[in-house]
């Protein structure tokens, strides 16, 4: 067997993993909610900056058009967002949220503290959590640069 083809010298299953493992860790905090992982992703964008185009959307969350949309389709049939379109391009798609979207902010504040405690709770430090996140943004940027380089 070649040595780059075995498992464990693999970042990328490291990274899957550990993404993998984390949304798993979500799930309990955000049932109660009535939010996936995605979701609660998209609700934090809107939370930060109501009404916005879905292309900004899938721009910030790093996403396609057509992984959003079924999930914006599915937040509005639950209540939680409005889609309109553009009144000055009718082809863009305008996200607000509902009052329903708007009172799920309080509810879901502690999300992000309860995870970090839990995860202080491993062992694993503020400062270990904040290299990693650094390290991690320095790693999709290159990765993004790279992508876009290869059209």
């Amino acid at each position: 067997m070649y040595e780059q083809l075995k498992l464990d010298n693999q970042l990328c299953f490291r990274i899957y993993t550990a993404s993998r493992l984390l949304t798993q860790a979500y799930r309990p905090l955000l049932e109660p909610l009535g939010l996936t992982y995605p979701q609660y992703l998209v609700m934090m964008v809107l939370w930060e900056k109501d009404n916005q185009l879905v292309g900004d959307i899938c721009q910030r969350l790093k996403l396609d058009t057509n992984t959003l949309t079924p999930m914006l389709q599915r937040m509005e049939k639950e209540g939680l967002v409005i889609r309109t379109r553009g009144i000055a391009d009718g082809r863009q798609t305008l996200v607000s949220l509902t009052r329903k979207g708007h009172h799920l902010e309080e509810q879901a504040k502690e999300v992000p503290a309860c995870l970090t405690r839990g995860m202080q709770d491993t062992g694993i430090s503020t400062c270990d959590m904040q290299r990693l996140a650094a390290t991690l943004d320095t790693l999709t940027g290159i990765m993004a640069t790279t992508k876009e380089g290869q059209h």
